[in-house]
């Protein structure tokens, strides 16, 4: 909580414009490409970045694929990790985010003008309905986010446990799949200081469809959170943070 108010009293004299021109933009998504929408929000999220001595420390933007229609996977540390994703990537993307989200002011209007989708857990038919909806998206085009370990780690930078059910968005539009390791995504928002911090985030080679076809949803969540952990424990010392 101190960085977010320390985020919004160094823009002190932007919030007020910045939060009406978001607000607004949440409720009226219609009118905006999504180009357009995408760059606002890099626009709010370098601001809020640099307020709240936040710095992305961005890799392997060349691996992101050329066309669109692709998928992030990244690992889940905590609030903060569409942030810094958002700053990291410059090609625009959505998210499919727990349902619980959708009540966190700021959070909860960056998702509407992303076109999130908000997932209830507990419903199955809700969550087979969101796949079917990502998954026809990105076969035209959209880029999405998943969280595959389904909630946040709680062990700083070691990945929780990758679950299969999370690619079956991606197995169905036959995209690329992009692990994305995010290393202290956790200190912004889930530690209460107010020092600088820098989070990094990889985007790792992508796995494409010709690769993972034959390979259960099991394998392929294996296989990205051996990725994931194998980039983390490369780039800090002793793994966890």
């Amino acid at each position: 909580m101190k960085r977010i108010l320390m985020m919004v009293l160094r823009n002190i004299f932007m919030v007020p414009y910045g939060w009406i021109r978001l607000c607004y933009r949440a409720s009226h998504v219609e009118k905006y490409k999504e180009e357009d929408m995408y760059a606002f929000l890099r626009w709010i999220d370098f601001r809020a970045n640099r307020g709240g001595n936040v710095h992305i420390d961005a890799h392997g933007q060349e691996n992101i694929p050329a066309e669109n229609g692709f998928m992030f996977f990244p690992n889940h540390q905590g609030l903060y990790d569409v942030l810094a994703i958002i700053e990291a990537c410059p090609r625009p993307f959505s998210v499919v985010a727990k349902k619980e989200v959708g009540g966190i002011p700021f959070l909860r209007q960056v998702f509407s003008c992303m076109k999130a989708y908000l997932i209830d857990r507990e419903d199955v038919r809700q969550a087979m309905k969101v796949i079917l909806n990502v998954s026809e998206e990105v076969k035209k085009g959209r880029n999405y986010l998943i969280f595959a370990e389904g909630t946040r780690s709680k062990n700083g930078n070691r990945v929780g446990t990758f679950k299969g059910g999370s690619f079956k968005a991606a197995t169905r539009a036959k995209c690329p799949i992009v692990p994305v390791a995010l290393i202290d995504s956790f200190r912004p928002f889930d530690t209460n200081t107010i020092r600088p911090v820098t989070v990094q985030v990889h985007f790792m080679k992508p796995l494409l469809y010709e690769e993972y076809k034959d390979m259960k949803t099991t394998e392929i969540a294996a296989l990205v959170q051996e990725r994931i952990q194998n980039t983390i424990d490369e780039n800090i010392s002793d793994g966890r943070g």
